[in-house]
């Protein structure tokens, strides 16, 4: 039988080949480490969470990207199936153990029959005997592939910077400060309503904080990078603090939906901690990616409440993401319309965050297993979370001015515009799930 290839084995990749195995084609998923390694990645595992271990919300009725997760579930995403076993308290969103996490996928594909794991780099675009490829190498395609890209695109690369929060050891942390409380005390699908650590601030904790992100030492760009944007969703805590004293405080700082109990009320600013590891001896630090050198953010993170003892599992760092300008060289079924036997998924085609780098690797997964059948394969309804991303990356967007992008209720066709608020919202996901469940020739489901 015909086998398909697959290049890179995150999210994106994980999920198109497991699409594909249970198509039952065969598949050659190929994953360049251990051999050649990132600045980024830690191990070699497949799905290896590089940054948060949050899939974000959870909420399939009033948030974008949680009703993808939903649309995913339904279409038996291989992601979502081991983040929801391996999750952990978060209040409204989804979180795993992001080892437990990666280790499932990896098992889930090399024990499946038809998947074959083959640990090497691809330095440049397969050509046409390869057969069918999707390319998922996400931001941290090699040097040598990116060019290969870039040659046959003929496009110049496009960047932007992306942050990698710090992570604590719980027991360095003093809980005469700090507390346990989820935001509103708003329970979640993997606990209860206090599944945050949070760290108070007063005013002048709050104020000599910015200053000293905004006097710490910042890592230096290469004379290359420094034009290359921000993503303005993952933006370092140093740079969110230049834009203003108070940005951080309505930012990932902000203390509303949450009372200290040592002085019963809200605090000036709150720092909140992430449970990022099932034994609960991690904790990531939300909001706080950051360019700041490491030895910068011991001294200034110490200075936290709570933080004064703190040791870190990891500390924050910048890495540089790629990716291509999908709305001029991709088809509506995401295939290179220079080379149409390759289709791009996942971060590399434009699309921010974990989930939607996963769905975009689902999509490619379910287009290149029909057309390896010879049959039709329609796109998800553009009223979908699926069909909504799609559309935005594959002409939706302008390719004059495209930019990394998450889900958000704004790229999906409007509903009564007499309806507002929390009701549009949940509207829109009605309408959604119904469409996705027709799409998927789930009937029973949709009404």
């Amino acid at each position: 039988m015909t086998r398909l290839h697959i290049i890179g084995g995150g999210l994106a990749g994980s999920e198109a080949t497991w699409v594909l195995a249970e198509a039952g084609l065969n598949v050659a998923l190929h994953e360049m480490r251990p051999k050649c390694r990132t600045f980024a990645h830690q191990t070699d595992g497949l799905a290896e969470l590089v940054c948060s271990n949050s899939f974000r919300s959870d909420d399939a009725m009033n948030n974008a990207v949680g009703l993808l997760h939903e649309e995913m579930r339904r279409a038996g995403s291989l992601i979502m199936h081991m983040a929801d076993r391996h999750k952990l308290p978060a209040g409204g969103a989804l979180a795993v153990d992001r080892e437990e996490f990666s280790q499932a996928v990896t098992e889930a594909l090399t024990r499946h029959p038809r998947i074959t794991l083959v640990r090497e780099e691809v330095s440049e675009l397969p050509s046409t005997d390869w057969g069918q490829v999707i390319i998922a190498t996400g931001p941290l395609t090699s040097e040598a592939l990116g060019a290969s890209i870039a040659e046959t695109s003929g496009e110049t690369h496009m960047a932007f910077f992306d942050a990698i929060a710090p992570i604590v050891h719980r027991d360095s942390i003093d809980f005469r400060t700090a507390w346990f409380q989820s935001r509103y005390d708003k329970r979640g699908p993997g606990g209860g309503d206090a599944d945050y650590i949070n760290l108070p601030l007063n005013e002048d904790q709050y104020r000599g904080f910015v200053a000293a992100l905004l006097a710490g030492e910042k890592t230096d760009f290469k004379e290359w990078e420094k034009s290359t944007p921000y993503f303005e969703a993952c933006l370092p805590i140093e740079v969110m603090a230049a834009r203003g004293l108070d940005t951080l405080r309505f930012g990932p700082m902000k203390p509303v939906g949450l009372s200290d109990p040592r002085i019963g009320s809200r605090p000036y600013a709150v720092v909140q901690l992430r449970q990022d590891n099932k034994l609960g001896t991690l904790w990531n630090m939300v909001g706080f990616q950051t360019k700041l050198k490491h030895g910068e953010q011991t001294c200034i993170f110490r200075t936290i409440p709570g933080l004064e003892n703190a040791q870190f599992a990891r500390l924050g760092g910048l890495h540089r993401n790629t990716f291509i300008n999908s709305p001029l060289l991709l088809d509506k079924e995401l295939r290179l319309k220079a080379r149409p036997h390759i289709r791009f998924a996942g971060q590399i085609t434009g699309v921010e965050g974990y989930v939607e780098s996963a769905a975009v690797g689902l999509l490619a997964g379910r287009f290149a297993a029909a057309e390896a059948r010879g049959i039709s394969q329609a796109p998800p309804p553009p009223t979908t979370a699926l069909g909504a991303l799609l559309a935005h990356i594959t002409g939706g967007a302008s390719p004059a001015s495209f930019q990394p992008m998450n889900v958000n209720f704004g790229l999906f066709p409007p509903v009564d515009q007499r309806v507002k608020g929390k009701d549009r919202k949940q509207a829109l996901s009605e309408r959604a799930l119904k469409d996705v469940s027709l799409w998927l020739g789930k009937k029973e489901a949709a009404e």
